[in-house]
């Protein structure tokens, strides 16, 4: 799919009696930090992936391997204290899994691995120095999401070919990602005579009042940009989408799965597993500077059928004959 480029009771004295043998094994387990900028919430799926990858390479949580779980809950801002507390303990290798946690490790450590999984270019982003050699202490999976976007709006214009006004949701606190997001989004409308309308939300009262003003201000369809705040609240935003009747396209499956339009991108379980194998890989001893930047050549085009329905949209047999690609 991808190519190169406890309830817990503690006895005193217990650990004392443990064999020395039992006892330097934990000590020399490794252990991996793990940085999201988001909350558990939603990532189930991505982390069966990223265990899968880690048991390709011959790791298996709580067997050999430590993970050690750092969730911003959707506190972007967090991200550099927590990177900066892995960094001091130290791990084995840091996982960051976005593009703001892999800056916030970057910045925290030159010598500790970094494995990142990003939406966006990282050479572009000035986290490697390029795809095939990314020098440095980093390496990871870049998932192309960011880069989709003028795809996004292509399908969702031809499930709605009315549409005039497209509305893009953004997450002002992620900088870089509003930029390319609307450059892109504004770009492709252009050449689509849509009109595009940026709307911020960084909370999930914000989202609730972005699709209040929509009441006012009503789009024809909506963008929802890769964010991991709106993907953590996903049923949120799919159950309002329903109520005011909005059809609207999101980048990753899990979105449709649970009641939205369409999706397009790359599995991201499958994404997670590779991301998986080279933070085994790290772990191994192996040098981030030598290994490429990992790339999907698979994506996904995903549209849930009763939602259309309920929103009273044709699919075109085309689109439904589209092969993933």
């Amino acid at each position: 799919m991808i190519r190169r480029r406890e309830f817990v009771t503690l006895l005193s004295g217990a650990a004392a009696a443990w064999p020395v043998s039992a006892r330097a094994q934990q000590l020399a387990m490794p252990v991996i930090g793990f940085l999201n900028p988001a909350s558990p919430d939603g990532y189930t799926e991505r982390l069966r992936g990223f265990r899968q990858g880690l048991q390709d390479t011959g790791y298996v949580e709580r067997e050999n391997v430590t993970i050690e779980y750092y969730w911003g809950e959707n506190q972007v801002d967090r991200l550099p204290t927590l990177a900066a507390e892995l960094a001091r303990r130290p791990v084995s290798v840091i996982a960051a899994a976005s593009a703001s946690s892999a800056f916030a490790a970057k910045t925290a450590t030159t010598t500790i691995p970094i494995a990142f999984v990003v939406a966006e270019d990282p050479v572009r982003l000035g986290l490697v120095a390029s795809l095939a050699r990314p020098g440095g202490n980093m390496t990871g999976v870049n998932f192309l999401s960011a880069e989709l976007v003028a795809k996004r709006l292509e399908f969702l214009r031809e499930v709605v070919p009315t549409a005039r006004r497209v509305a893009v949701l953004v997450n002002p606190s992620n900088a870089s990602r509003v930029e390319s997001t609307l450059r892109d989004a504004e770009a492709a409308g252009r050449a689509m005579q849509l009109q595009i309308q940026a709307v911020n939300a960084s909370s999930s009262r914000e989202i609730d009042a972005v699709f209040a003003g929509f009441v006012r201000e009503r789009p024809d369809a909506l963008l929802v940009s890769n964010d991991p705040l709106f993907t953590s609240r996903r049923v949120q935003v799919t159950q309002l989408a329903a109520i005011h009747r909005l059809p609207a396209t999101y980048p990753v499956r899990e979105v449709p799965e649970v009641g939205g339009l369409m999706s397009y991108g790359a599995s991201l379980t499958d994404v997670y597993r590779h991301f998986g194998v080279y933070t085994g890989r790290l772990i191994k001893g192996a040098k981030p500077a030598d290994m490429p930047v990992l790339q999907p050549t698979r994506l996904e085009l995903v549209i849930n059928l009763s939602t259309a329905r309920a929103l009273g949209l044709d699919v075109p047999p085309t689109l439904l004959a589209t092969p993933t690609r």
